[in-house]
């Protein structure tokens, strides 16, 4: 709960109440607590473009990642290069999984200059964009769940974060 409001605190002091909100996407109200959500704080953006996409997934390994079998989409611009904070309401405590995409050139296609990660991080290679579900799965209870999920980028013959960006 205290980085959810180091969090809050500070979009706070960039835009206000409102603008705090805004900034974490349409299920801010979700991670002001008595809701069951993620707080993804999204790190190593390549660059302050394009649209950030962030996907919950259920527990059922069978839908994870197949197409329209999302639980909930937050489509968001990208307003810098720091880490963006998303909040993800989930429907009840239990395990989901997260996905996310920078869509760089903003055009909502997959592209090479995309970047992408998952909650738990899990290693990447150009030949294993996608991880099992049992890898990025992870449990929220009745409160909100902080994760960081850093992205990864193609970079000549293999993939991961810019260089700034570590896990």
């Amino acid at each position: 709960m205290r980085m959810v409001k180091l969090v809050l605190l500070g979009a706070l002091a960039v835009g206000g109440a409102a603008g705090a909100r805004a900034a974490m996407g349409p299920d801010a109200r979700a991670c002001d607590g008595g809701s069951s959500a993620f707080l993804v704080n999204v790190r190593g953006l390549k660059a302050a473009q394009g649209v950030l996409r962030v996907q919950l997934y259920g527990e059922n390994p069978g839908d994870f990642l197949k197409k329209g079998r999302k639980l909930r989409r937050i489509e968001l611009p990208v307003r810098g290069t720091g880490a963006m904070p998303v909040c993800v309401a989930v429907p009840r405590a239990g395990t989901y999984a997260v996905a996310v995409r920078h869509d760089l050139d903003g055009n909502g296609k997959s592209g090479w200059s995309d970047g992408g990660g998952f909650s738990r991080n899990p290693r990447l290679s150009l030949i294993d964009l996608k991880p099992a579900h049992a890898k990025v799965a992870m449990a929220v209870g009745g409160g909100v769940r902080p994760i960081d999920v850093v992205l990864n980028y193609r970079r000549g013959l293999s993939i991961g974060p810019v260089r700034t960006a570590r896990p």
